[in-house]
């Protein structure tokens, strides 16, 4: 399921907005400040919509924020300004689309998958953006870093999906052993120290801690 974050300062247009997004399957965060927004700016969103025109921190600044967190996630701004210089701004500042207001919610909601569809592949759902850096589809089981694709082995994808599906979780490498590998493996555990290894190689950005004497933890905030 896709993460849509929604920071609105108009309260009923962000309920509205909001309720459409859901019906449309999406998940959706929603905020009306945006202090509260640069709060979760690290959180795995799959898009932004955002308003310009803030009552405390500039639309601007939030954009800054997100974009210097993820510079891949994509952004829609909304704005009652229709001027040329607030879309060349938001346009260079890294905003994807812009819309101004008043518009139908419907129309948000075409445009916000029309550009998920893009960013993300023909819009599959099964996707996964991890440590802000790597996007994982786990349907066609591969992973990109920005447009390039990194290839792992059959193993290597099967641990990466068990460590970030139990985010922040410690798992043993009994517990690796008997999902990545299979009930019937009786070779040593130190298979789950070299995938760790290769895969650390490969994701050098992707936060996997050592619990010594125990096993592995896949951490984001």
């Amino acid at each position: 399921m896709f993460n849509v974050y929604l920071v609105e300062d108009e309260k009923n247009l962000n309920d509205i907005l909001a309720l459409y997004l859901k019906n449309e399957g999406y998940n959706v965060k929603s905020f009306v400040n945006g202090e509260d927004a640069l709060e979760c700016v690290k959180e795995d969103a799959h898009i932004w919509i955002l308003d310009i025109m803030l009552p405390d921190v500039d639309g601007y600044e939030v954009l800054k924020e997100i974009k210097h967190y993820n510079k891949n996630v994509p952004v829609i701004f909304i704005s009652a300004r229709d001027t040329d210089l607030d879309v060349i701004t938001g346009l260079q500042m890294g905003s994807d689309d812009y819309i101004s207001k008043p518009f139908l919610p419907m129309e948000l909601v075409i445009r916000v998958k029309k550009l998920l569809d893009r960013v993300y592949k023909n819009g599959s759902k099964n996707i996964m953006l991890i440590n802000n850096s790597y996007r994982v589809d786990f349907d066609k089981r591969v992973i990109f870093e920005d447009e390039k694709a990194i290839e792992l082995t059959s193993r290597e994808f099967d641990f990466l999906s068990i460590m970030v599906k139990n985010k922040n979780n410690a798992l043993s490498r009994e517990y690796l052993l008997e999902k990545v590998w299979g009930l019937d493996y009786f070779g040593s555990d130190r298979a789950v120290d070299d995938s760790v290894r290769r895969v650390r190689k490969k994701l050098p950005k992707l936060r996997i801690e050592t619990i010594y004497g125990y096993g592995y933890r896949w951490c984001e905030e």
